[in-house]
């Protein structure tokens, strides 16, 4: 019997409703608590670790966006073998480069791009805001989220 393999890139989570109502009681002014504390820490040497890892979950603080996992099914003799991976990254030279020469200053300015769409549309563009917000580790370290 031939061996098959199927990937499927999966988000759980809460629904759009759930993530809304967060996003407007909670999500918008603790996401900006967040991204103070994560720049402030980047600032420093030590702090740059937890600080890039902060940045990095800004989709999940902002509107409660889960964590994508590649999910793997196998067939292989007949029973089917499921294991979820991390989705695979670009190499941590080429993430780091760009973190120092372009991600550093640019994120700030997308966050902030992200902020004033959202506040001074009043509301408007939410979904613009939400993609931003979703696209942060990406724009920070080309995280692929």
């Amino acid at each position: 019997m031939a061996n098959t393999t199927t990937q499927i890139n999966s988000t759980g989570g809460p629904g759009c409703l759930v993530r809304g109502l967060y996003f407007i009681f909670i999500g918008w002014w603790f996401g900006f608590l967040w991204v103070l504390a994560a720049w402030f820490l980047n600032i420093t040497i030590i702090g740059l670790p937890l600080g890039l890892a902060m940045i990095n979950s800004m989709p999940q603080v902002m509107t409660l966006r889960p964590v994508r996992v590649q999910t793997t099914v196998q067939v292989k003799d007949g029973a089917p073998v499921i294991s979820q991976t991390p989705i695979s990254q670009h190499p941590f030279l080429l993430r780091a480069l760009y973190f120092l020469l372009i991600g550093f200053w640019f994120s700030f300015v997308w966050m902030l791009l992200a902020w004033i769409f959202l506040v001074f549309t009043i509301g408007l563009a939410i979904p613009l805001s939400f993609w931003m917000f979703d696209r942060v580790p990406a724009v920070t370290t080309l995280a692929r989220s």
